[in-house]
């Protein structure tokens, strides 16, 4: 064999081993179940009592406001001083959510709680805006009702050579039942269907 075949064929299966693999379906994999197991740790009181205490302090916020939040946040991602990103990362919901993300062994990239406005109330990681009331993640869920669900499409990631999708869904007040506000969770798509058995 010609040495030109043999790199030739030596590059084809190097390809092969870092293809992207066909789509999943976020949907399917995103099942009821799933959901489900969710809702669990998000109807705490940590969460509840955070959001609540967010609204109730934040609810006079106009417009004008929640862009200076947003803008101050996307600024000191950029700065050393970060007071906005300092108290929202050390907040007990975030230390929560990072435990959550934490456990889960992989399966949850990212996690984020919203208020009635779409500002971040906790998060697992450092999200690049703070506010979210302009995204599918918020007007798909919240403006939506109380048993709202949007699950984005499934995004490849090249650099772990996984696929992702995120499932947001509406906040309820476990006791009086009323939307409260939202989250977003990044599932690992990959480690979900190895933990279903799906695709071998």
């Amino acid at each position: 064999m010609q040495l030109k075949t043999i790199a030739a064929i030596l590059l084809m299966t190097t390809a092969a081993a870092h293809a992207e693999p066909p789509k999943p379906d976020a949907k399917a994999l995103i099942s009821p179940e799933v959901i489900k197991e969710v809702q669990g740790w998000l109807q705490t009181e940590i969460v509840q009592l955070s959001v609540k205490a967010r609204n109730k302090n934040g609810g006079d916020l106009d417009q004008t406001g929640i862009d200076e939040l947003d803008k101050s946040w996307r600024a000191e991602r950029e700065a050393d001083d970060q007071p906005l990103i300092a108290a929202t990362m050390s907040s007990p919901l975030s230390i929560y959510l990072s435990r959550i993300q934490g456990r889960s062994l992989g399966l949850y990239a990212e996690i984020f709680v919203m208020d009635e406005h779409g500002l971040n109330v906790g998060q697992s990681s450092i999200t690049s805006d703070f506010w979210q009331g302009d995204e599918d993640k918020f007007q798909k869920t919240f403006d939506v009702g109380n048993d709202a669900l949007f699950i984005d499409e499934p995004e490849w990631d090249d650099e772990f050579k996984i696929w992702r999708s995120q499932a947001s869904m509406t906040l309820s007040d476990k006791d009086g039942g009323g939307k409260i506000g939202a989250v977003t969770i990044e599932f690992n798509l990959t480690e979900l269907a190895r933990r279903r058995g799906v695709g071998g």
